[in-house]
C-alpha cells in the first residue's frame, strides 16, 4: 500500500522527498494481538527494515513505522504490558534497521508510536510520561546523539473496548475523559472514537461529536496551554515511576529471550495479554469492575440509535469489478516482469522489497498480487498455533454459586451423553480482532465445554468443513468488522449442504440490534452483543445444545 501511495504521488507530479505521512507496519504486534500477519516473523521483519531503509534515503519527511501499543491494550493488556511490549517492539525495529547498516540518527527521528487511552485517566497520562522517559534512555543506549532520535512522538486513540452497546450515549462521556487523559499525557496526535462504534460503523452525526470533542479540548479547556500539566503531582509522578519499574521488568524478560522476535515465537507476550483480558472480563462479569449501564445502573428500556448500514455484498462486487477492469487494461508484459522481479527479491534476500513493490505497483499489480509474490518468494505463510488458556475463570470464579451451578449442569450433561458439549469458536472474513473469541474460549473451557478455535480469517466454507468434521454441537461466530450479514448466512447454508443442519450457530460481537431479526431469520440461534455476561451466554448455549431451547 505504501508502494501504491508513492506511485500515486509520482503520477500526480509529487516527488517522493515531499511525501508526508505514516505507515503503521508494526508486524510484531500483529503476531501478538492484531493478527493481520501474512509471512513468518523473519521475512516480516525484513519488510520493516527495508521500508525504514528506503524511506530514510528517499522520503525524509515520512514516518517509516508506527510502533503500536494500541492493539495490545484493546486485546486486554495491562498498561504496564502495553508500555513494555511497545517499547520492546521499538527496540527490535531499531536493531533490524541497524542490521541494514543504518546509523541510528539516520532513521530514528522518523519512528513514531501509537498508544491506546482507556478510562484510568491518571494512569494513562502517567503511561505516556513514562514512555517518553524510557524511550529516551533506550535510544541513548543505542548510541543516538540527535535529540530528535531520542524523542517519543506518539499518536493516541481512545479505547474502542471501553465503548458499550448498552446506554451508548455514555460513550460520549467516556471518549471525552479518555481524550483529556491523552492530552494531559502529552500526545502529539489524537483520534476520538464515535459513541456508536460498539453497535456499528459510525454515522456522520456520531463522527461529528467525536471530532468536536477534540475541538472543545483544544480551544475551550486550556489544557493544551502548558507542557506536561500533571508534572510535579506526587500521585502522577509516583504512578509514572511504578509503571516504569514494571515495564523495565517486562522488557528485561523479553530481552532474556533474545528480543521481541524470539519472544513472539515463544508466544509468551500473547499468552500474558490473553490471560489479562480473561481476568478483566471475569471481574466485569462479577461486577467487581463497574461499567455504568452494563453491570450497574442499567436502563430498563434501551433506546435504539440510528446506525450506518453498509451493503457488504455490494462493496465486494464493486471491488471485484474494479480489479477486473485494471487487469484488462494494464500492460501484461510489464506486470509479469515486475512481479517476477519482486518475487526474486523476496526469495534471494537481496535488494529492497519496497523498491521492487513500487515497480510492481507502477505496472498495476494489485495489493493481493504483490502480497502473493512475496509469499512465494518467502516460501509460504505464517500459521499461528491457536491455544486456549485455562484456569483464569476458575481462579476468579471458583467460589461463585452461579459459576459452580453451570459447571455442575455441564458435568451432568457430559455424564448423560458420554461427551462434553462441544463448541467451535470461529473467526471469519477480514476481522483480526480476537479478544472476544479468546475470552469466550477460555471461559467456556474452564466451565467444562469442549472448545476448539478456528484459525483467523477463515471462510464460511472452511468453518463449515471443520465444524462437520469435528462433530461439534455449536459454532460460535465472533464478529467485530460488520461482516455478519454476509458471512453468517453463508456459513449456515454451507453447514446444511454438508449435513450439519443440526449444528447450532450463535453469534457474538459488534452487531446492531437492528440486524438481530435478519440473523434469526437466517437461522442464528442466539446473539450476544457487547457487554453480554459470559455466564449468561454459557447457560444459553448449553440450553441450545441440550435441546431445551431448540427450534424456539
Amino acid at each position: 500500500m505504501l508502494a501504491m501511495f508513492i506511485v500515486a504521488g509520482e503520477e500526480q507530479g509529487v516527488a517522493r522527498s515531499d511525501l508526508t505521512g505514516t505507515v503503521q507496519n508494526d508486524i510484531l504486534k500483529e503476531f501478538m494481538v492484531r493478527n493481520t500477519y501474512i509471512y513468518p516473523p523473519e521475512p516480516s521483519m525484513r519488510i520493516v527494515a527495508d521500508i525504514i531503509e528506503f524511506t530514510a534515503a528517499e522520503m525524509p519527511k515520512f514516518n517509516s513505522i508506527s510502533i503500536s501499543g494500541y492493539h495490545m491494550q484493546e486485546a486486554g493488556a495491562t498498561l504496564a504490558q502495553e508500555l513494555a511490549y511497545t517499547l520492546a517492539d521499538g527496540m527490535e525495529y531499531v536493531r533490524a534497521a541497524q542490521a541494514k547498516g543504518l546509523g541510528v540518527d539516520a532513521f530514528a527521528g522518523r519512528l513514531s508510536f501509537f498508544f491506546c487511552i482507556g478510562m484510568n485517566v491518571f494512569m494513562e497520562a502517567a503511561k505516556l510520561r513514562a514512555a517518553r522517559a524510557m524511550w529516551s534512555k533506550i535510544m541513548t543506549d543505542f548510541g543516538a546523539r540527535s535529540e530528535r532520535s531520542k524523542m517519543l512522538r506518539t499518536h493516541c486513540q481512545t479505547s474502542g473496548v471501553s465503548l458499550t452497546e448498552q446506554d451508548p450515549y455514555n460513550n460520549i462521556v467516556r471518549t471525552a475523559f479518555e481524550a483529556m487523559a491523552a492530552v494531559l499525557g502529552g500526545t502529539q496526535s489524537l483520534h476520538t472514537n464515535s459513541f456508536d462504534e460498539a453497535i456499528a460503523l459510525p454515522t456522520e452525526f456520531s463522527a461529528r461529536i467525536a471530532r468536536n470533542t477534540q475541538l472543545i479540548l483544544a480551544h475551550e479547556t486550556g489544557i493544551t496551554n502548558v507542557v506536561d500539566p500533571l508534572g510535579g503531582s506526587y500521585y502522577v509522578e509516583r504512578l509514572t515511576a511504578e509503571l516504569m519499574d514494571k515495564a523495565w521488568e517486562l522488557i528485561a524478560e523479553v530481552e532474556a529471550l533474545g528480543g521481541m522476535t524470539k519472544a513472539v515465537e515463544t508466544g509468551l507476550p500473547k499468552m500474558r495479554i490473553e490471560e489479562a483480558a480473561a481476568r478483566r472480563q471475569a471481574r466485569i462479569d462479577r461486577g467487581e469492575d463497574v461499567i455504568v449501564g452494563v453491570n450497574r445502573f442499567r436502563l430498563n428500556d434501551e433506546p435504539q440509535v440510528d446506525i450506518l448500514n453498509i451493503d457488504t455484498d455490494k462493496v465486494r462486487a464493486g471491488q471485484v469489478a474494479r480489479l477486473n477492469k485494471m487487469r484488462e487494461t494494464r500492460d501484461s508484459k510489464a506486470y509479469l516482469a515486475a512481479i517476477a522481479t519482486l518475487e526474486q527479491v523476496a526469495a534471494s534476500g537481496e535488494g529492497n522489497l519496497l523498491a521492487a513493490a513500487i515497480d510492481a505497483a507502477r505496472a498495476r499489480a494489485s495489493l493481493g498480487e504483490i502480497s502473493d509474490a512475496m509469499e512465494r518468494g518467502f516460501g509460504g505463510r505464517h500459521h499461528a498455533v491457536t491455544k486456549v488458556i485455562g484456569g483464569v475463570y476458575e481462579d476468579v470464579y471458583h467460589d461463585d454459586p452461579e459459576y459452580q451451578a453451570i459447571r455442575a449442569r455441564i458435568a451432568d450433561y457430559t455424564t448423560e451423553k458420554g461427551h462434553a458439549p462441544y463448541v467451535l469458536v470461529a473467526k471469519m472474513g477480514q476481522d483480526g480482532h480476537d479478544r472476544g473469541a479468546k475470552v469466550i474460549a477460555t471461559a467456556f473451557a474452564d466451565m467444562g465445554f469442549k472448545v476448539e478455535m478456528t484459525d483467523m480469517f477463515e471462510t464460511p466454507e472452511e468453518v463449515a468443513v471443520k465444524a462437520v468434521t469435528l462433530g461439534v454441537d455449536v459454532v460460535g461466530v465472533s464478529s467485530l468488522a460488520a461482516g455478519h450479514r454476509s458471512l453468517v448466512p453463508d456459513l449456515i447454508a454451507r453447514l446444511r449442504d454438508k449435513g450439519g443442519e443440526n449444528i447450532e450457530v450463535v453469534v457474538g460481537g459488534v452487531i446492531p440490534e437492528q440486524d438481530y431479526a435478519f440473523l434469526r431469520e437466517a437461522g442464528v440461534a442466539e446473539i450476544f452483543g457487547p457487554g453480554s455476561n459470559v455466564l449468561d451466554a454459557a447457560n444459553a448455549v448449553l440450553a441450545r445444545i441440550s435441546g431445551v431451547l431448540r427450534n424456539v
